[in-house]
């Protein structure tokens, strides 16, 4: 039997369990286990996406002092780029969709919102890395800050009437108010959990066509070598969904905060 046939031989249906076993444990959240001669200890509650969190917060602080360190008068470098970045997602997300005073005030929420889920959906798309975002944990804890923003922020800019106010639409028959307001109020939840939901089936989904299309080759060997160059069209495909699903996240937190502080717009 000559080399090209074993190489295609090597490989049968039968190592499907196990691809769908490598699969499974890399997009499911599971205890980390430290490398021997780690120089400390890491805590026993710390899990593989929990650990991606830590360290892209951990590059974000790096990477932010590096770009402090030298501040001038005139920016340049590194530091022109970060201010590039916080006047563009002040005056075409915050300020559009919150108004000029509620718009800088929460600029810095809804910046550190797009770097911290672009960096963590980045670090998810390293080779040996795990994908953070993948996680409905994840996803729903940034979910969960919007949500606080939308209730108490507007409980403490409106008062507690002026929030239950915002529920009721001005000019509708009470009859239908009756339908309405429990309808809006459910909204709050219903807006939380389309923003949790939307970013981690995007990243599950992403990561889970590229693990399977390269488990093709494990199963069928040569035979299903055409399947390597579509999972990398699909990773740089993903490189522009990182960026396009924080973006996403952040606008649809910057105008559903916007809708309940101001909701007579």
């Amino acid at each position: 039997m000559d080399p090209i046939t074993n190489m295609v031989t090597a490989s049968s249906p039968e190592q499907a369990p196990d691809v769908q076993g490598f699969i499974l444990h890399h997009m499911a959240d599971g205890r980390y286990t430290a490398p021997a001669g780690l120089p400390f200890p890491l805590p026993a509650w710390l899990s593989h996406h929990g650990l991606m969190v830590v360290l892209s917060a951990a590059l974000l602080v790096v990477l932010l002092w590096m770009c402090c360190r030298r501040r001038s008068e005139i920016p340049h470098g590194a530091y022109n780029l970060m201010e590039f970045y916080v006047k563009f997602i002040r005056d075409h997300i915050a300020i559009p969709h919150l108004g000029e005073k509620d718009g800088c005030a929460l600029a810095s929420l809804f910046c550190s919102f797009f770097i911290f889920i672009l960096t963590m959906n980045l670090v998810g798309l390293v080779p040996c890395f795990y994908a953070a975002t993948s996680n409905v944990n994840v996803t729903g804890a940034l979910a969960a800050v919007t949500f606080i923003f939308m209730v108490f922020g507007a409980i403490y800019k409106q008062g507690l009437v002026g929030f239950v106010r915002g529920f009721v639409p001005h000019g509708v028959p009470w009859p239908v108010l009756v339908i309405l307001v429990p309808i809006e109020m459910l909204g709050l939840v219903i807006k939380s959990g389309a923003l949790m939901v939307r970013l981690f089936a995007n990243m599950l989904a992403g990561h889970l066509v590229i693990f399977s299309l390269l488990g093709l080759v494990v199963t069928f060997g040569l035979w299903a070598l055409p399947a390597v160059p579509l999972a990398l069209f699909v990773y740089f495909l993903e490189i522009f969904v990182a960026f396009l699903q924080a973006y996403i996240f952040t606008l649809l937190s910057a105008i559903f905060i916007g809708q309940r502080l101001s909701p007579e717009h």
